[in-house]
C-alpha cells in the first residue's frame, strides 16, 4: 500500500478539517467564504491545467457552485452539514485505504487505479462511521437520515469518476501538483463538487 500518500491525505484532511472548524468557531459565514475560496482555486487549476474541452469542466464547477450558494448557512443546517462533510471525507480516505490495502479487481476504466474492493471498502466503513457520528451527536437515525449517507456516499463517488474523466481526456495523472500525496484542489474535492449538489437539494426541497 502506498502509506505515504495514505498518511499524505489523512494529513490533508486533518488540516482542512481544523480549518473548517476554527472558521466555524469564528463565524458560520466564514465556512461559506472558506468553500468559496475552494472553488476559486478549482477553477484556477482548470484553467492552467484542463486544455481540452476545458468548457466542459468549468461549467461543470458553475453548477455546483450554483447549488452550493442556494445553500442559507444558518445555525439549523451545520448539524447535517458537519455530517456531509464526515461522509465525503471518511469516503473518501477509507475508500482511497481499502483500494490500496487489498483492492485487486480494477473497477473501471476511467479511473484504473480504483478497485471494486476499495469501493466496497470505503462504503462499508464510511456508513457504519456516519451512523456512529450520527449517534453520538445525538441525531434521530431513522430511514431518511439512511438515505441521506446512501446518497451523499453514492455522489461523491460519482464526482470522484467525473473528476477522473475530466483528467483522462486530457492525459492528467493530477489535477496539479499544488497538494502533495493527492495531486491538486480539484483531485482533493472531486467528490465535494458533485455530492454538494444533492446535498443541496436534500435540505432545499426533500428535508
Amino acid at each position: 500500500m502506498g502509506y505515504k500518500n495514505f498518511l499524505l491525505r489523512s494529513l490533508f484532511s486533518i488540516i482542512f478539517l481544523s480549518i473548517y472548524f476554527i472558521s466555524l468557531l469564528i463565524d458560520l459565514k466564514a465556512i461559506f467564504y472558506l468553500i468559496i475560496i475552494i472553488y476559486l482555486l478549482i477553477l484556477l487549476e482548470i484553467y492552467f491545467y484542463f486544455k481540452k474541452n476545458q468548457f466542459i469542466p468549468i461549467i461543470y464547477v458553475f453548477i455546483s457552485f450554483i447549488f452550493f450558494i442556494l445553500i442559507e448557512f444558518k445555525q439549523s443546517i451545520f448539524l447535517n452539514f458537519n455530517l456531509f462533510i464526515f461522509i465525503v471525507i471518511s469516503f473518501d480516505i477509507f475508500s482511497y485505504a481499502s483500494g490500496k490495502t487489498i483492492g485487486s479487481n480494477k473497477l473501471i476504466n476511467i479511473s484504473p487505479n480504483k478497485t471494486i474492493e476499495g469501493l466496497f471498502g470505503g462504503f462499508i466503513i464510511s456508513f457504519i462511521s456516519s451512523l456512529l457520528l450520527s449517534y453520538f451527536l445525538d441525531i434521530n437515525i431513522n430511514i431518511k437520515l439512511i438515505s441521506f449517507i446512501l446518497l451523499i456516499i453514492l455522489t461523491s463517488f460519482i464526482g470522484d469518476l467525473i473528476e477522473s474523466y475530466f483528467k483522462r481526456i486530457n492525459s492528467l495523472k493530477n489535477s496539479s501538483e499544488f497538494i502533495p500525496g493527492h495531486g491538486g484542489v480539484f483531485d482533493r474535492f472531486d467528490s465535494f463538487l458533485f455530492a454538494i449538489i444533492f446535498f443541496s437539494i436534500f435540505i432545499n426541497f426533500i428535508k
